[in-house]
């Protein structure tokens, strides 16, 4: 038997259905996507924030590594092992990597499948003649078979971009978790420095007052005071130590939470971080852009931008379903009733069938599943709105805070100021004999109070430089 060639003219005819869906398949169905709607028009034409008239607040590109402007080595360290080792981080990777996967599977969805067989059967046949004797026969057969569905309508190329936005959605999201771990790490931080500082000052307070106490009870016992004053210096001394157990139990619980935030077993860092140090304070200039900036850098987003080109595509392949699709099947094969027959390459069958199909009787199915994608394209053009709004008023409130808290700060240096200075004349006062001991250990125990408030507002401004950086989008590697 000759060979047949692709190339003869009854080849040629059946290729002919494989040239027409080869051009009727530059169509694709549904809308092309036209990129995001402005969402906050008023706030990029503008190019700067309402909030935003601080002297320490530049309008110069923000620094992504944000945590470095704080000045403490430890912080870095631990922002960074945060983001190296966060279990919540590696559940977003995984997911980035499914969706990576998914996107792989639609491309190899629309290249065309192959396969190979291989069979050998041994028949026997019944005699033909009542006289006549059984028959065996062998059987070898390899083949090689092959199916292509068609893109005619672009039902593929539209689940390939949908895919692709996807991933890249996947991608976003996992952005944004690094943005508000950092922020996390960076806060929890923050507020153990303040706590571990407010027990120091308190403990110094709780000593003053037990002195006092003491020169009160002398004074009681000389007659000079009464057992008044005596019940109400140990009433403020209980109250002091009181306000203390609460602060020893946060700054165990924000232990345990950076142990956790780094991977780690609650107690993993006790040691590390077991001696005070200061409140980290916010640089002098703080970068932050302008509302175009933020758009285009926050993580969530460009989530939500990637979801709307996701499910816009989405709408082409569900438009694509209602029309008719086109597979493509073909067959080579060798064989015979022996195993030489496999080597005869000049004696082989082939088969090329193509099949139309189309469920045109569907009774609405595919137009509802259009309708659908359609509205579910309208909700994800609407979470995008939601989100440009509440990223924009995120921003807003943290330039508030961080503004309004330095104005907190600054007063209440000014108080410690003054608490200082009222110290050291009431220590002049008692050195010259003029004012008696309790006097000097009560303007300690003032201008302790007045520390710790300072320490406290501090604590907050620089929370709130963290919440600049969170609301930014700022803190996530690639």
């Amino acid at each position: 038997m000759r060979p047949h060639s692709f190339l003869t003219p009854a080849a040629g005819r059946l290729l002919a259905p494989l040239t027409i869906a080869a051009l009727l398949s530059a169509c694709t169905l549904g809308p092309d996507y036209q990129g995001p709607p402005q969402a906050a028009p008023h706030a990029v034409q503008n190019g700067r924030f309402v909030r935003g008239d601080d002297a320490a607040l530049v309008k110069a590109a923000p620094v992504n590594q944000w945590w470095e402007g704080l000045a403490d080595p430890l912080l870095n360290e631990l922002v960074l092992r945060a983001l190296a080792a966060n279990p919540n981080l590696s559940v977003a990777k995984a997911r980035l990597q499914q969706s990576r996967a998914a996107l792989n599977l639609e491309k190899a969805n629309a290249m065309p499948s192959a396969d190979a067989s291989a069979l050998y059967a041994n028949a026997r046949l019944p005699p033909l003649t009542s006289s006549g004797s059984a028959t065996r026969t062998n059987l070898y057969s390899l083949g090689f078979d092959a199916s292509w569905e068609v893109d005619i309508f672009g039902g593929h190329r539209r689940s390939i971009q949908a895919a692709g936005a996807t991933a890249e959605a996947a991608e976003a999201s996992l952005a944004d978790i690094q943005v508000s771990l950092a922020a996390e790490v960076a806060n929890a931080y923050i507020s153990l420095r303040d706590r571990q500082q407010r027990l120091a000052l308190g403990d110094n307070s709780v000593t003053m007052q037990q002195q006092m106490i003491a020169l009160a009870q002398q004074r009681y016992a000389r007659g000079t005071a009464s057992n008044l004053d005596v019940i109400r210096l140990q009433n403020q001394l209980d109250a002091t130590r009181a306000d203390q157990v609460p602060l020893r139990v946060e700054v165990d619980s924000y232990l345990n939470q950076l142990a956790t935030l780094m991977g780690e077993e609650p107690g993993a860092l006790d040691q590390t971080l077991a001696a005070p140090a200061p409140v980290p304070l916010p640089p002098a200039d703080v970068p932050v852009g302008d509302p175009a900036a933020l758009l285009r850098h926050r993580p969530d987003i460009r989530a939500a931008e990637r979801t709307l080109a996701a499910d816009t595509a989405k709408i082409g392949q569900a438009e694509a379903a209602r029309y008719p699709s086109m597979k493509l099947f073909g067959v080579i094969g060798l064989g015979g009733t022996r195993a030489s027959d496999l080597t005869k390459l000049d004696d082989f069958a082939t088969v090329l069938a193509p099949m139309l199909s189309w469920n045109f009787l569907d009774f609405g199915r595919n137009a509802a599943r259009v309708t659908q994608a359609e509205e579910v394209r309208n909700e994800a053009e609407m979470k995008y709105r939601q989100t440009v709004l509440e990223a924009l008023r995120d921003a807003e409130d943290a330039l508030s805070r961080f503004r309004n808290g330095r104005v907190s700060v600054a007063t209440l240096a000014r108080t410690k100021a003054s608490a200082d200075q009222a110290l050291n004349l009431v220590r002049q006062r008692y050195r010259a004999g003029t004012t008696t001991y309790i006097d000097v250990l009560d303007a300690t125990r003032q201008q302790i109070s007045a520390q710790q408030n300072l320490l406290q507002a501090e604590a907050n401004l620089t929370r709130s430089f963290v919440g600049i950086q969170k609301a930014l989008g700022l803190g996530w590697r690639s």
